[in-house]
């Protein structure tokens, strides 16, 4: 159902790829937009439990494109070491795929937006944190991206031990 990456050796193992999304803050969330373009969206997400979970108004281009197909792909981006002597740059990556749904379950919406908060505001007192998404709560969206694929890849310099891994 996937395509296979050709590359094999440039291939990262789940493991490698579920820690770039743990640590990493961003990525591109793709979705098939108006019109069959494509849409792609910088986002801030949480990677937990084999699930990426993301924060959204309750209208826009993204949940519009998202209802139609729930078919989306994400993107992260964990090293781009720009080469110019080369003509090339020493990556890691990550791509996922996936359908996602928006959370309806205020019980399950309560407990992502609490991953989400805690992942970008880890000092954070509890008493704050609980008083900020209660305010912010009915306002927005939360989006559950189920995984059914994942794949990882690097540069053949970083395969090769070239060069350090960031």
């Amino acid at each position: 159902m996937f395509r296979e990456l050709r590359r094999k050796r440039q291939l990262l193992n789940k493991i490698e790829c579920e820690d770039i999304l743990q640590k990493r803050t961003s990525g591109v969330l793709a979705v098939s937009g108006d019109n069959d373009y494509p849409y792609a969206v910088p986002l801030n997400y949480v990677y937990c439990d084999g699930k990426i979970y993301f924060h959204s108004a309750k209208t826009g281009h993204k949940l519009d494109a998202m209802i139609r197909n729930a078919k989306v792909s994400f993107c992260v981006i964990d090293q781009d070491n720009i080469i110019p002597e080369e003509y090339t740059s020493y990556f890691r990556s990550v791509i996922v795929f996936g359908k996602m749904h928006i959370i309806e379950d205020e019980e399950e919406k309560r407990k992502a937006i609490e991953k989400l908060v805690i992942k970008y505001a880890p000092k954070d007192s509890d008493a704050n944190r609980k008083r900020v998404i209660e305010k912010e709560e009915k306002a927005l969206c939360m989006l559950e991206l189920c995984i059914e694929h994942i794949s990882g890849k690097e540069s053949i310099e970083l395969v090769k031990g070239e060069i350090q891994k960031s």
